[in-house]
């Protein structure tokens, strides 16, 4: 195949085409979108920009993808380096597109089908050899921006060499993590992934639970995403695991655990009525405006919300997931008894399946890890709670850095260390409030330990000695938190309004804003991930770049809160916008509203990251790229203030007229845009902004509009508008 594709033909226009065709429209790739005709492939990638949550970073990416038809740009296929089908999972139609295209493609060509448990060898059947030693699956998971696994699965015939460089492509260019696996039924993920769906509803129909309840057990306290089991089938579709589910009863007749899935009540209730999930607008869960209801799965009828209340998961919430896993099979109430039914039957499950379907456990841990975000596969639980307790006989599966493989022998792990976490550095310092790892290349990572990464005066002063010891020569700023940072610590702010201290928040910003300076003259770059917002963003920006995952939400939301950013933010906001005044109104704007940007690539555009930050689009590739970047990265230095042509001040005061005119800004609204204007608009120099902050940000917070919304804010976690 092309050693680093570029041109790529994604055939199918539905939601996995499209949602694959932005993905790579997204990451820079020359795109081409083909369905049956012009019209249909015009509606449906129309379908495509409108998703919820969008498939595009920017909306303008979307005019990149070329799109034609089936019936009239078959020939542009003579282009692609690799082409990608997508269309209806239907095998014979699948075949028929292969015969068309098979004399169209170079011979160089990569050529796969997209499929979610279709046999790959035999969608190939009546193919060339040359074909069928480079065709093979991508099972893509939707929607491909956000989720990360690609199953990969290759045929008996499909020549070794195109399968690895196909993996190695789709891991370091089209920023996927790749599980080859077997060509069976539903490959692994929906082999188990769909049995464990399906299994669990059959439970809590068979135990009496309420869909809030399971929703409880198998969200984060079993270590799974927040949206359980119940949320989880509203988004999949109903519909769509019925397909699957009967194509897997269809294909393995002699699975002992097939019958497990055959439609629950609720599920064949639900199908009946069309309700099948968040596409139809109602499935197990029903939105009506702000109101929620839940599908009672006795009567089928829907009702309130209710809150399960389990006092176990509240009181074992925050151990460790094989501590809340162990105690939690031994409660004697409905959360032990919901998982004595589901967890040892579906570890037996996956032990069963685990040679038929994958190459090893780790891969087949790596798919329910990547794919559904489970905190850990099977087999890792499986050593976690003990095989007895599971019922298995079988040695540890995990052992050290080495895991057990199918002949009984223990084998060293992939070392990959593209992918490392911050936790696979050793720690050299360790602070009350950071921790120094050793990123290796002469490169220290400083590693926020706060909750959330919040910034206050603890770790500002003891972050701001450490740097100025010149102990880290270069540095990787970054956050041990599940989000880069918060931003600054509110209720700080609050404890020193209650003693009324205006002078020691003042002296509090005054260190905050030193630390910034001290940021400036280290080389090196903050690595951000999660949310990076408020003086969390301010020292971020400080690096000399910052390397942001694409994902990352940023901005500088402090009006939300009656305040402004008074950690150099609205400054350097000036400097990375002085060319253009109409750029300056437009951040005059964002900061008024206290905008969140929704990806790194959205924030530099706005203007809130400089043109030479980078966006690192891998999802585990952050602090690898991050150490790269900043082996090379400069110090920032001291910020180049230049006055901006234009009337700034003029053009951001008809900006609030508007805003005001359409009842967006109130009165204390107004007043922190005016503190903003007189920083970002009026001051001579990158000090006198600094100072414009700081005593913008004081008058602010001695003002009891701004003390309760920062009030409301610490006590719901909800910004107030008054």
């Amino acid at each position: 195949m092309v050693s680093d594709p570029r041109n790529i033909c994604v055939i199918g226009a539905g939601t996995m085409g499209g949602g694959i065709a932005a993905h790579l429209a997204n990451l820079g790739f020359d795109v081409t979108l083909l369905d049956l005709t012009s019209r249909s492939v015009r509606e449906a990638f129309e379908r495509a920009q409108r998703a919820r949550p969008p498939h595009f970073y920017l909306p303008g990416t979307a005019e990149t993808v070329r799109l034609g038809s089936i019936e009239e740009n078959l020939d542009w296929v003579s282009e692609a380096d690799w082409v990608c089908e997508a269309i209806v999972e239907r095998a014979a139609l699948k075949r028929s597109l292969f015969a068309r295209i098979e004399p169209l493609l170079k011979p160089d060509a990569a050529i796969t089908t997209n499929t979610s448990g279709l046999q790959i060898s035999l969608l190939a059947e009546g193919r060339s050899e040359a074909f069928r030693r480079r065709f093979m699956g991508t099972h893509f998971f939707n929607p491909p921006r956000y989720l990360k696994l690609l199953e990969l699965i290759p045929t008996p015939e499909t020549d070794r060499e195109a399968v690895e460089e196909m993996a190695r492509f789709l891991e370091e260019k089209a920023a996927r993590r790749v599980v080859v696996a077997k060509d069976t039924p539903g490959f692994i993920a929906n082999r188990f992934g769909m049995w464990s769906m399906f299994h669990t509803i059959h439970i809590a129909e068979k135990l009496g639970m309420t869909v809030e309840e399971v929703d409880a057990i198998t969200g984060p306290f079993m270590g799974r995403p927040r949206s359980g089991s119940f949320r989880l089938n509203d988004i999949v579709g109903i519909d769509i695991m019925q397909d699957i589910a009967g194509n897997l009863i269809e294909r393995c007749p002699d699975d002992p655990q097939i019958s497990r899935l055959k439609t629950p009540q609720s599920m064949a209730f639900l199908l009946e009525k069309g309700w099948i999930g968040n596409k139809a607008g109602q499935g197990y869960y029903r939105r009506e405006g702000r109101e929620f209801f839940s599908l009672d799965l006795k009567t089928h009828a829907y009702r309130m919300k209710q809150d399960p209340g389990f006092a176990s998961i509240k009181e074992m919430g925050r151990v460790p997931l094989a501590e809340r896993l162990s105690r939690g099979l031994e409660l004697r109430d409905p959360v032990g008894e919901f998982l004595r039914e589901y967890l040892p039957p579906a570890l037996r499950y996956a032990n069963t399946l685990k040679e038929e379907v994958s190459h090893s456990v780790e891969e087949f841990d790596r798919v329910m890890r990547w794919g559904f975000g489970w905190e850990a596969g099977p087999f890792e639980i499986v050593d976690m709670v003990g095989e007895d307790t599971v019922g298995i006989e079988s040695k540890r599966f995990y052992l050290g850095s080495d895991t057990l493989s199918f002949n009984g022998e223990y084998v060293p792990q992939r070392s990959e260390p593209q992918y490392a976490t911050l936790a696979d550095f050793p720690v050299i310092k360790a602070l009350d409030n950071f921790v120094v790892r050793d990123l290796g290349e002469g490169v220290h990572g400083i590693c926020v330990t706060t909750k959330m990464g919040v910034y206050g005066p603890p770790l500002i002063r003891e972050m701001s000695s450490y740097l100025e010891s010149g102990e880290s020569k270069r540095i990787v700023l970054s956050s041990e938190a599940r989000v880069f940072s918060a931003g600054f610590d509110l209720k700080f702010l609050l404890d020193r309004a209650d003693e009324q201290d205006w002078d020691g928040i003042d002296e509090a910003l005054q260190e905050f804003q030193n630390l910034g300076a001290i940021l400036r003259q280290v080389p090196g770059v903050s690595a951000v991930f999660g949310t990076c917002l408020g003086g969390g963003f301010e020292m971020a920006a400080s690096c000399g770049r910052v390397v942001a995952l694409a994902e990352t939400k940023i901005g500088m939301p402090e009006s939300r809160v009656g305040l402004l950013p008074s950690g150099g933010g609205i400054g350097l906001t000036h400097v990375w916008n002085q060319g253009s005044a109409k750029s300056l109104a437009e951040s005059a704007r964002h900061l008024t509203l206290g905008t969140i940007f929704g990806c790194a690539d959205e924030a530099r555009k706005r203007g809130l990251l400089r043109r030479d930050d980078v966006t690192v689009y891998h999802p585990d590739r952050l602090i690898a790229d991050a150490r790269a970047v900043a082996a090379d990265a400069p110090a920032q230095g001291e910020p180049e203030w230049k006055p901006v042509a234009g009337p700034v001040a003029g053009m951001i005061e008809q900006m609030q007229a508007e805003l005001t005119a359409k009842g967006e800004l109130t009165g204390h609204d107004g007043l922190i845009s005016d503190k903003i204007k007189s920083a970002l608009a009026k001051a001579d120099s990158f000090e006198d902004a600094l100072a414009r902050e700081r005593s913008g940000f004081v008058e602010l917070m001695q003002d009891g509009l701004t003390q309760t919304r920062i009030r409301h804010m610490v006590e719901t976690g909800k910004p107030l508008s008054n």
